[in-house]
């Protein structure tokens, strides 16, 4: 059984070691994510071309996020490394302190206009919330706070502003340096990090170009604020992440479930990938297997629909990466075996402006309510496939295109499975043969099995899918 729900996992220290990328191929991996918080830019040039290496290798093509810090505001530094914090004493984060001479009554702060941004009663959350601090007031740039959450607090740890409203910009000077390193790379997509408005995602786009990159962008929810424009931040993505790390701390962790299903549906709806992510397996960083609660929690973002479920430390530093993916994997194959994961009305009732579109929702209507064993789409640009993706279903859906860069961006796509398909034939007829000759050759078709056939009458043109075929697998097709 094809697994539809794809597997994004972070590389790192753990998945260098020899025999480990290997292994996640193996286990099921679908795409990995480049962490460009952490390492050199070298570090990420020689992770994406051992993945690339392994996928010419064993013919699994496994695509390649690339994930931009983005402004994380975060404390400086103490003299002793870490301090321990008690309830109700005074803790002040100060831009003009040594960024070495943090203590336990106060400590220097990366984010100068954080003094600007706050007023007394805000709720400050370090350490992903772990700490929790009450401003008092503001006194020459100088935030004096109460503990209200106490403990022990280290170097660098992340600052959040409860219910949002920070104004640092999504892109730093850093991220656009990086930009250009993943150009290199010609990764399938870039996660931008904490962006607020659509522009912050056309703004990564426009530097993207600029760089000749034609990455997919993701936007990755972690905000408060973006959830007030939801809309205009999905549809100026190809994809949205739920970064419920960041996300829970802003808006609290007993709003997320909720917000987390909105997220997925609502991108769905309006016809972009959903990835969900964050301590999806965080035991296995240490245990061979997960709890029964993070079984739960994958098992419910397939219910939930979401495309993609994400690794992050557990596959990065982690002591079992390939267990991890291969425990994701189970759980994801047998959620979708559930009748509601194959349910769908997407777009049921509403009226296609597209032929392609039209074609594509045709397709998947047929499958659902007729005996088809999977559709084969012809696709230039790869807009078919994600429509089909659109609609809950266990009919497999192969990409066949010759470009690269489709191929690289279909595989983020729930259910989609890429083939590369190079052709030179304009007899419709001898298409299909050909088409159906490399399935047979993938093994992912046999005689007797019932095809679904979408293609355009013009090669090479992006928006040209107009036609829909049935065929059974070993008749003789001759038109």
């Amino acid at each position: 059984m094809l697994r539809r729900t794809k597997i994004l996992a972070t590389l790192g220290p753990a998945t260098d070691k020899p025999g480990v990328l290997e292994g996640m191929f193996a286990a099921g991996l679908d795409f990995v994510r480049m962490n460009f918080s952490h390492g050199s830019a070298q570090d990420h040039i020689n992770r994406a071309n051992s993945v690339r290496e392994l996928s010419l290798k064993t013919g699994r093509l496994v695509g390649i996020l690339a994930d931009l810090q983005g402004p994380k505001i975060r404390i400086a530094r103490f003299k002793d490394t870490k301090v321990y914090l008690n309830e109700g004493q005074n803790f002040a984060l100060d831009i003009n302190l040594d960024p070495m001479a943090g203590d336990n009554t106060q400590v220097g702060i990366t984010y100068e206009p954080l003094a600007l941004e706050v007023k007394p009663g805000s709720r400050l959350l370090l350490d992903d919330g772990r700490i929790v601090l009450d401003v008092v007031n503001v006194e020459n740039m100088r935030v004096n706070c109460t503990v209200v959450v106490g403990g022990d607090l280290s170097n660098n740890k992340g600052i959040n502003l409860l219910g949002g409203g920070l104004s640092a910009a999504a892109l730093t000077d850093k991220d656009k340096e990086d930009i250009k390193t993943i150009a290199i790379m010609k990764c399938d997509y870039v996660a931008i990090s904490f962006p607020r408005t659509a522009e912050d995602l056309h703004e990564a786009r426009r530097l993207l170009v600029a760089a000749g990159c034609h990455a997919g962008i993701v936007a990755k929810v972690e905000r408060a604020e973006a959830l007030d424009v939801i809309d205009e931040i999905i549809l100026a993505s190809d994809a949205v992440m739920v970064a419920r790390g960041d996300l829970g701390v802003e808006i609290g962790d007993a709003n997320l479930p909720a917000v987390q299903k909105m997220l997925i549906k609502r991108t769905r709806e309006l016809n972009r990938v959903a990835i969900t992510a964050t301590q999806m397996m965080e035991s296995m960083i240490d245990n061979p297997i997960p709890t029964r609660a993070e079984v739960f929690d994958v098992a419910n973002a397939v219910y939930d629909g979401t495309d993609v479920i994400m690794l992050s430390a557990e596959t990065a530093s982690g002591k079992y990466p390939i267990k991890a993916i291969g425990a994701m994997h189970r759980v994801c194959i047998e959620a979708e075996k559930q009748s509601k994961v194959r349910l769908s009305r997407h777009r049921i009732e509403l009226q296609f402006d597209r032929v392609d579109e039209a074609i594509a929702m045709s397709a998947m209507y047929m499958a659902n309510h007729s005996k088809i064993n999977g559709i084969a789409a012809l696709t230039e640009s790869g807009s078919t496939t994600l429509w089909m993706s659109r609609i809950s279903s266990g009919i497999p859906i192969f990409a066949l295109s010759p470009h690269q860069e489709t191929l690289g961006k279909v595989t983020l796509y729930r259910g989609v499975f890429p083939v590369l398909f190079i052709h030179d034939l304009s007899d419709h007829a001898e298409v299909n043969r050909a088409i159906i000759a490399e399935l047979k050759r993938r093994g992912v078709a046999v005689d007797g099995d019932t095809f679904i056939i979408t293609q355009g009458d013009l090669k090479g043109i992006p928006g040209g899918t107009n036609a829909l075929k049935v065929i059974t697998v070993g008749q003789d097709l001759t038109h």
